[in-house]
């Protein structure tokens, strides 16, 4: 079952509930965030 959450708030793509599984990631802001955009605000984030 494929189920449509909401968009990317960076990049504006889908993201979806697929068999109870977020593609993406829900912020503490309640922001969501696709896998991508998550990968490439880790790699630029000073360590």
């Amino acid at each position: 079952m494929r189920e449509y959450v909401g968009t990317c708030s960076l990049c504006g793509k889908s993201i979806y509930c697929e068999d109870g599984f977020l593609n993406g990631i829900v912020l503490e802001d309640k922001e969501l965030l696709c896998f991508e955009c998550r990968e490439s605000a880790k790699a630029k984030k000073p360590r």
